[in-house]
C-alpha cells in the first residue's frame, strides 16, 4: 500500500502524545497535524486536505460531528477514523451516519494503531469489537420499516451515511451521476466518491448491482 497522510483532531494531551508516538514510527503514514479543538481542526483539514482524519467527539468548540459531516461533504475521499469513550448506540450510530469509515474506542488503544489506519485506508471499516456487538444487537431489534439501519454485508457492519445515501436514492430513482451532483450542488467529481464508498461498503461494481443489494437490505422501496 502507498504511504498516506493523517491530521488528528483530539483535545487530551496523553492520547495526542499517544497517537503521535504510534504514528511517528511508521514510514508510510505522514503526520500532517494534530489539532486540539473543533475549530482548528476544522482549520486544519481544510487546509491540509489529509487523506485520513484521526477524530475524537468531546471536543472544545462542537461535537466532532459536525467535523465529520464537513469533511464527508467537502473532501468526501477522506477515510475518518473516530477514536472515542462514546461507544452508546447514539454516537456511533451519529458518527457512522456523518460519514466516519471507522469507530475505536479508547480503551482498545493497545491495538496497533498504524494497522487499524492502514485497515481504514485499503476500503476496511475498524470497529472495535463492543461497537459491533451492539450494533449488531440494534439490527435484531430493527422493525423491517425503519429506514437506513446498519445492516451486515459478507460479515462487516454496514451503514451510509447521509450524503451516500441521497446518492442512492437519486441514483435509484433514474437520475444520472451529473445530474445528481447539480441537485446536490456539489462536483461530478464528489459524486463519484459517494458512488464509490457505496459500492465498496456494499461489495459492488455497478449502479445496477447497487441499487439491488440496497433494495435488498431494506434501503430503497420499489
Amino acid at each position: 500500500m502507498s504511504s498516506f497522510s493523517v491530521l488528528i483532531v483530539e483535545d487530551q494531551a496523553r492520547f495526542r502524545d499517544a497517537f503521535h508516538h504510534a504514528l511517528s514510527r511508521v514510514a508510510d503514514i505522514e503526520l500532517l497535524g494534530i489539532a486540539p479543538d473543533l475549530p482548528q481542526g476544522r482549520m486544519m483539514f481544510d487546509q491540509m486536505q489529509p487523506e485520513v482524519m484521526l477524530v475524537d467527539l468531546d471536543l472544545p468548540g462542537g461535537s466532532g460531528v459536525e467535523l465529520i459531516r464537513h469533511a464527508a461533504s467537502t473532501r468526501p475521499q477522506c477515510d475518518v477514523m473516530v477514536i472515542s469513550v462514546f461507544g452508546d448506540e447514539s454516537h456511533v450510530l451519529s458518527s457512522i451516519q456523518a460519514g466516519a469509515t471507522g469507530y475505536l474506542l479508547k480503551d482498545t488503544l493497545a491495538l496497533d494503531l498504524p494497522a487499524q489506519l492502514r485497515a481504514l485506508r485499503a476500503g476496511g471499516s475498524p470497529i472495535s469489537p463492543l461497537i459491533a456487538r451492539r450494533l449488531l444487537a440494534r439490527l435484531a431489534k430493527v422493525p423491517t420499516h425503519a429506514q437506513q439501519p446498519p445492516f451486515i454485508v459478507d460479515d462487516e457492519v454496514v451503514a451510509l451515511s447521509e450524503q451516500e445515501s441521497r446518492v442512492l436514492h437519486l441514483a435509484a430513482k433514474g437520475f444520472t451521476f451529473d445530474e445528481i451532483a447539480r441537485f446536490m450542488e456539489v462536483s461530478p467529481h464528489t459524486v463519484m466518491t459517494y458512488v464509490k464508498r457505496v459500492y465498496r461498503k456494499l461489495h459492488v461494481r455497478s449502479k445496477v448491482e447497487a441499487i439491488y443489494e440496497a433494495r435488498r437490505l431494506g434501503w430503497l422501496r420499489d
